[in-house]
């Protein structure tokens, strides 16, 4: 018996020391949320238009061309359509510079190299449509002055709206 009493001592004290050795350990108190994030992206367009110098006519067939810069939001459709221009008279298929002395000289803008489509203002028709990638896009007008004109003397010039739509 008095081993009996001896070993559960003994084994009291050890469950004693291992369960104060491994006492638990102090947590600390959790709670968790979220955060809700959002965004919005807004089409947005801008373009500008570059000059187009014919130089000297001498009644022979006069090529050059010009640039616009496009700069839309990635995705966003545009069309960009070039109206008549200001000389009296003129049409999108006929466009005409004007001399500060009264004179005349016409002129046509093409989306092609090939100067066989013309670039007017009715979308789905004579414009150029493209989607916007979120860098500059450039597109080029190809001018043509025709052959056989007979203007007066002088400095001919006209201005031209691009406008872009998306």
């Amino acid at each position: 018996m008095f081993f009996a009493k001896k070993n559960r001592f003994v084994c009291a004290s050890i469950a004693a020391v291992v369960l104060a050795s491994s006492a638990p350990a102090s947590f600390a108190a959790t709670a968790t949320s979220s955060l809700t994030i959002s965004a919005s992206v807004v089409a947005a367009c801008t373009v500008v238009g570059s000059a187009i110098a014919f130089g000297a006519y001498t009644q022979t067939v006069v090529n050059q061309s010009g640039s616009i810069t496009v700069l839309c939001t990635n995705g966003t459709t545009y069309n960009v359509g070039l109206d008549a221009g200001t000389g009296s008279g003129s049409s999108v298929t006929t466009r005409k510079m004007s001399a500060t002395g009264g004179g005349t000289l016409n002129y046509a803008l093409y989306r092609d190299s090939g100067r066989t489509n013309n670039w007017g203002s009715t979308i789905g028709t004579d414009t150029q449509a493209g989607t916007g990638t979120g860098l500059l896009q450039t597109l080029t007008v190809y001018g043509q002055i025709p052959a056989s004109q007979t203007p007066l003397a002088g400095a001919y010039s006209d201005t031209v709206t691009v406008t872009l739509t998306y």
